[in-house]
Formats: C-alpha cells, structure tokens, sequence
C-alpha cells in the first residue's frame, strides 16, 4: 500500500474548483504535501457549501470542474507526484428533489427500483417535513398548488419552490378533469377536499418541519431530514452508489479514501471489507470515527486508521495547565453553578436527545423491541431505552449478527449496570442487553441491534458536541469534537502513553489539529489553552468585563440576556479570533463573524432557545451584545481586553508552533487543514469554510519574535522543513519507533522530547510547553537538558537553524538560543 506522508484538505464548493486547485500543486508540492484530500466532489444540492448533500454518487459535480476538471487535476497531481484521497459519503444522501432516485421513490412508492435503496419504513407512507406549518393550515392559506412540468410531462404539487411528484394513478385522475389548463389545475387546488383526497392518494405524506423529530420513518444523518440514509449493506446498493468511487480508484486517479459518519451504517466490517475488495489493498483508507479516552479502533477493520480526533485530543495534556484549569473550573462554578457538573450535564442533555430530538427513532426502537419481548409495555421499554443511551459511553458497539466482541460486550454490560441503577424495574433492560448481546437471533432482534447502534452515535454527538459543548464552558479549548473536558490533563508522561498507543494501533491514522467539523482552528485552540498558565489573569478580566458591558444586558421576562454562563462562553470565544492588531483589522468582518458564531452557540445550547423553537428577543439581545463588544463606541472595553490579550496571543504562538512540530513527527500521517500552515483561528462552521489566502509570507528571521508575522512565517517554514524530510525519509515516520527521550534539570516537566527511530537514523522533537513566551532565555532553561542516546552517532543537526549539536546531554538554553521550537536529525 502506498501511504501518504502527510496529507492537506482542500474544502471544494465555494470559489474552490478544479480548476483552482490545479493551480494550487505547486504550492503543496513546495511544502512538502504528498496527498490532496479533498472534501467530497460527486454531484450535491445546488448551493451546498460542503457537498455531504449528494445527489448523484456517481457524477463529479459540474460546479466544481465536472469529469474534465477533476481530470485536469488528477492529471496535474500526477505530474507533480501527489496522490488524492476523496471523502466519500456510504450513509446518506440528500432528500432532495434534486435527487433521480428520491424523485423516483416519491412518484412510485415502494414499488420504485429505488425503494430499497433509502433506509425506509414502509409500514406507513413515506413522510416529508418538508411545510412550515401543518398540512391543513398549508392548504387553508392556499399554499400547496398543482402545476404542470411540461419539460418533464409531470403533474406535481408546488409547496413554494418544492414541486412532488404525484403517483401516476392520482395524476391521471387529475389530468383528466384539467388537462394541463392552468386554471383549472388553480380551481382544483383551491378546492380543499379534492386537494385532500389527492394527497391521500400519493405514497408520501407531508408534515410541518418540527414533527420530524417524533415522526419520521426513514433514517436520517443525525437531526437532518434533509439527508436519509442509505442501505449499503445491501450489496446491491453498494455497488450502485459506489460505481464511479471504485472506477477512480481503478483508473489510478485516487490512491485514497475517506469514509464519512462510518458510525451511522448497520455493519461497518462488512461494508469496509467490501469496499476494500473492490478497491484493492494498495488503497490507503481511513474512517471518520470519534473514539473515547479508552476505546480503540476495531482491529478487524481493513482501514489505516481514523481521521484524526484522537490527536487533538491528546494535546491539552501538554498545554493545559492541570492547577490553572481547576482555577478557571472553580470560578466559573460561582457565575453558573447549575452547568459547571459536567456528569449531570451529560445525562441531561442525552436525555433530551433521545426523549424530544430523537423521539421517532426511541419509539421505533421500543416497538421493534416489543415485538421481541410482548410481555413488557412500551413504556417500560422505552424508559429502559432512554437511560441505557444516557449510560452509553462510546458512540456505539458493532455487532450484527452473532456475539459482540469483548470490548463491546465490555461496554453493553458498564452501559447496563450504570443505566440499572436509574430505573425503579429492570425486566425492560435486561431484554434490551440480551438483544444487544445478540441472544436473540431472528430478523426482528437483529434490525433492533442494528438501529439501536445507529442511534446511539447520534445521541451522543448531538448531546456532547452540539449541545453540552455550548453549556458547559469553564475552558472551551477543551470542547472539541472528541474532547474530555471534564478530564483534568495528565501531562507529558500520558502524552508519550497515547503516542506509543497510537504507534501500536494505527500508525497511519491521520493527525488532524483543524478539520471542518472541529469547533475551533488550531491556533485559536493552542491560544485558549493557555488561559489556564494565568488563570487570574483571565478570571479578574472576565468579571471586569461583565461589569464593564453592563450597560449591553437586556432584562426579560426570563432572565438577563446574556446570562452569566453564556457572558463567560462569549469573552472566550472572543480571545480565540481577537487579531493581533485590533486597530488594523476589519472589525466589521470580525463582528459579522462574531456575531454568527454567537447564533450558533445560543441555538446549539438548547436552554432559552433552540432550532427547534427559536426565541427572537432572547436571540436579538445576546447578538446586540456580542456586536456592542465590537462597537466603536466601546473603547473603554477593547483596550482592556487588548491589554489583557497581549500576553496570551505571544503564548499561544508557541503553543502553535510546538503542537505543529509534535503533529508533524509523532506517530500518524500530519494532516494540514487548507490555511492552518499559516494561522488558523477560524471558529466552528461555517467561519471554518472562508476563502483561504495561499499569498507567500516572508521569512521568519526576518521579523519580531512572537509577534504574528513571525509566528506565521516559522508555522510555514516548519512544516515545509518537516515534510520534506518526511518525504526524503518515509520510512523512519512510517515505520520507525516512537522513543521518549528523558529530560532532566528544574524545568523538565516544561519540555516534550522524542525520538522516531529506525536502526541509527532518528528525527527529534524537542519542544517547550506551558512556558511564557518571554521567559524563555537561557536564564529559564539554565540546568535542564535533553538526553540524546548515543547510538544515534556523535552529531545531530537541527533542520531549522542549520546549527550542529552533539548528542548526549544537550543544554535546553543551547537548543533554544535562537529559536523557540528544535527539530535535530542524525546524518544521513
């Protein structure tokens, strides 16, 4: 197989085409890429920003470049020697009208070739939530209206832009009292009992939007009906949405693959072990799957490794202060004492999940569960149900049919007994765990595991990342998609524990610190963890602050807006993208950016308003805060808030600078979000979609340490430096070992050093953490050193300053004389 040795994401869609992205080779080819990985490229909604929306799995979108662009661009990686991994998308596909199969699917029912494509119950009509009020409302106010597509010799039923085929048997009962005459196809909508007559006849049926999550019956990705799943492990539906997948690969123009929301298919191993039948073992594949603290990746899937979330989650070890944390924690416990328990949070908001935003799929469980165990009420099921997802601690397990395997059965039975401990009767749940344990063997147990799997993903995403993130807040560097931020961090010896782990299990798994999904860019995280170095610092600038922007609170009926919680979530989402020069900046820009995130987050939240049931005033008054933060009339504040940012932009460039260099060389392939070789403070999406600025920098020796010029020039100058010797030594980060290095003196526990080894040749990381950025002279490293073992031969070189040092014991004041960050390389 032909692994990557470091890979670089391009977000398609946009101004981002081809055609661009030819154009962009060069540069990655300069900076040492060795594989484009690019976001999915197959046909999606019009307008999609991210392309997740796919229509068609096999046409190349025509937006983007079409078959002649992407064959422009195979063509130009090729020349230039960079392979191409593509994001394919096996889960779902968009409930578009754009959509043949779905089009089809709704003009013919089950009786459609397509029916058994999508992941649907047919035991009722197929539901659309497509209105923005209940049917009957829709009609009263004449908003549903028969129309005639020429084009396509179709009758359908417009709501506003949305046109739905109608059944062929209703359509000609229509027909033959209109024609195709206009008005009279206005005079039979106008009539509200043939326009009920007439829905009653199609193989759907259409709801207000907000009943989808209580009545859907089709599987959808997560909360999205707009997105229904896919039945790939019908062999049948494989072949057809992957066909284009496998001819690029077969062609020799994508050497890679990236599988998208694996955790949401009935049978992960059987999926990847038939895709990798079909694609061959030369291709280097890696899933999207988050992992808990202690779980690993199944050994028996025949992938590489995951997308990376695991990495990022190892580095708050290294660059958050474990004593300052629990300063933030314990202030942040008297402005919100109701969310600072992060255990509690969690159940609630799990409980929500499964009892409001995921209500059809619990019930669909409970009834699927009765039919196995008819002596038990659905009710009793269903609390069973509701407790054990609250107690699960892994997005999911994968059996499908036959036993599980130790490890999920390790998790079914923790899951059990924590969720026994809530319930007044247990019967429910002891029939739920033999069902999940596979004792049960028929049709009907099998599709309860199955769902029950695909459900407890979801839950656990939209309870952690899109809910508790937002609510629970003390340190939000540490809310990231994969994160433990009620973990207290365990420093350098349990990072250099998950460093060999990983060396172990997947190697070439990739290192990702930015994606499109992570809730903040890299450098705005590496700058947030070092609020915990002075805690006081940023706990007395936040209620001074507070007091400062009274004046923008507005009071409601129900309380402040913003309350204390989000006031504290706000000044630190600030910090992460507060420039460097606020007066140089374009502020308006940084409001509107601002001001969206904060949108976002209020939504996410699920306290005083929600997507489901937004609340105009609450939201208008915490917006109108977060822009008055931002307002040339709040001077008073900015400069305070500059000042008291100084001394944490400066550290979080050297937090910046040594997570690089650790991403870099550490076990796994580096994967480079598009931009974050410079500085990435992007916040979650959208803002992490922008337009990206690939214009060259000057060289970092050339400007002021820590000052933001610098800090982006070195960024690119290390990681064009590191890949290159990645590049001329693949197999020292490919296959060589992982070796701690021991370090000794005062200031040991203040450095990161290790080796990658292969027989005498070594590459070696030695990288300060938790250090302030003007304390780092040869004063502050006086006395600790870094010992090199001396099989690596006499000498070594730092690639980043040319400079020759023995091996040994070698001075940290000497290693860092002139540069914040050392990479040493023994001799060729």
């Amino acid at each position: 197989m032909r692994v990557p040795t470091s890979t670089y994401r391009l977000q398609f869609r946009g101004d981002l085409t081809f055609e661009r992205a030819s154009e962009l080779v060069p540069y990655l080819k300069d900076l040492g890429i060795s594989y484009l990985y690019a976001s999915p490229i197959f046909t999606a909604t019009k307008g999609s920003t991210h392309g997740y929306d796919v229509t068609d799995p096999n046409e190349i979108d025509p937006t983007i470049g079409g078959r002649k662009g992407f064959d422009t661009l195979t063509a130009t990686l090729q020349r230039a020697g960079l392979g191409l991994i593509i994001d394919i998308v096996p889960n779902h596909m968009a409930a578009s009208l754009e959509n043949v199969w779905w089009r089809d699917v709704l003009r013919h029912g089950p009786k459609s070739v397509y029916a058994g494509y999508f992941d649907i119950d047919w035991s009722e009509k197929l539901t659309l939530p497509q209105l923005g009020k209940p049917v009957e409302e829709a009609l009263a106010a004449g908003e549903l209206q028969l129309r005639y597509d020429a084009t396509e010799d179709l009758l359908q039923l417009a709501y506003f832009d949305n046109c739905f085929p109608l059944s062929e048997d209703s359509a000609s009962f229509v027909m033959a009292q209109t024609g195709r005459n206009a008005e009279r196809l206005q005079a039979f909508s106008r009539d509200a009992a043939k326009m009920n007559e007439l829905i009653e006849k199609q193989y759907w049926q259409l709801l207000y939007w907000k009943d989808a999550a209580r009545h859907l019956n089709y599987r959808r990705f997560f909360e999205v009906a707009g997105l229904i799943g896919i039945r790939v492990e019908d062999e049948r539906v494989f072949e057809a949405t992957h066909r284009l997948t496998i001819e690029l690969v077969r062609s020799g123009q994508v050497q890679g693959l990236r599988i998208d929301h694996i955790d949401g298919l009935a049978d992960p191993k059987t999926y990847l072990e038939r895709l990798r039948r079909a694609v061959g073992a030369d291709t280097f594949i890696v899933v999207e799957k988050i992992l808990g603290p202690d779980e690993i990746l199944p050994a028996n899937w025949p992938v590489s490794g995951t997308t990376g979330y695991e990495f990022i989650s190892a580095m708050p070890d290294l660059f958050v202060a474990g004593d300052g944390l629990q300063k933030i924690e314990a202030a942040y416990q008297i402005v919100d004492n109701e969310h600072a328990d992060f255990p509690t949070g969690l159940r609630n908001a799990k409980l929500l999940m499964s009892e409001r935003n995921f209500a059809g799929e619990t019930a669909r469980l409970s009834k699927l569960a009765h039919l196995s165990f008819p002596g038990l009420t659905e009710s009793e099921i269903s609390s069973a149900l509701r407790e054990l997802l609250a107690a699960f601690p892994v997005y999911r397990t994968y059996g499908y049919r036959g036993g599980l395997s130790a490890e999920d059965e390790a998790v079914v039975r923790n899951a059990v007994d924590k969720a026994r401990t809530k319930l007044p009767t247990v019967e429910a749940l002891d029939a739920i765990e033999s069902l999940l344990r596979g004792e049960i063997a028929d049709d009907q147990a099998v599709e309860f595991r199955a769902r029950f799997q695909q459900l407890s993903g979801p839950v656990m995403a939209k309870s952690v990342e899109d809910t508790l993130f937002y609510r629970y807040t003390p340190l939000i560097a540490m809310n990231e998609v994969g994160g433990e931020p009620a973990i207290l961090p365990r420093g350098v010896a349990a990072f250099h524990q998950s460093m060999a782990g990983r060396m172990k299990r997947q190697p070439h798994g990739l290192s990702a610190t930015s994606t499109h999904d992570t809730k903040r860019g890299e450098d705005a995280r590496a700058r947030l963890y070092s609020l915990s170095q002075h805690p006081e610092v940023w706990i007395e600038g936040v209620a001074r602050w507070r007091a400062l922007n009274a004046a923008f609170r507005t009071d409601l009926p129900d309380g402040p807006a913003p309350e204390p919680n989000v006031e504290w979530m706000l000044y630190q989402a600030l910090a992460g993208i507060w420039p460097a020069d606020i007066e140089q900046s374009d502020r308006d820009e940084l409001k509107d950016r601002f001001a969206a995130y904060v949108l976002k987050a209020m939504r996410e939240a699920k306290l005083r308003t929600d997507w489901m049931d937004e609340k105009p005033a609450y939201e208008k008054a915490v917006v109108d805060y977060a822009r008055a933060l931002l307002s040339p009339q709040n001077q008073g504040f900015m400069s305070d808030f500059e000042k008291t940012m100084r001394p944490f932009i400066k550290l979080g460039y050297l937090n910046s600078l040594s997570q690089v260099l650790i991403k870099l060389t550490a076990p796994g392939i580096p994967d480079i979000y598009q931009g974050a070789e410079g500085l990435d403070f992007s916040m979650v999406d959208p803002d992490n979609r922008r337009p990206i600025d690939h214009r060259p920098v000057g060289t970092w020796q050339n400007q002021s340490p820590f000052e933001e010029p610098w800090a982006i020039s070195l960024k690119r100058q290390i990681i064009r430096t590191v890949l290159r010797h990645r590049n001329s030594h693949p197999e020292l980060f490919l296959e060589g070992g992982y070796l701690p290095l021991e370090v000794k003196g005062e200031r040991s526990d203040n450095l990161v050093a290790f080796a990658r080894t292969r027989e005498k040749e070594a590459a070696i990381t030695i990288v300060p953490r938790l250090v302030d950025a003007g304390r780092t002279g040869s004063d502050y490293w006086q006395g600790t050193v870094v010992s090199i073992p001396p099989r690596f031969g006499r000498q070594t070189r730092d690639l980043l300053t040319g400079k020759s040092l023995p091996t040994g014991d070698i001075s940290a004041a000497r290693l860092f004389e002139d540069h914040p960050i050392s990479f040493l390389v023994t001799p060729d």
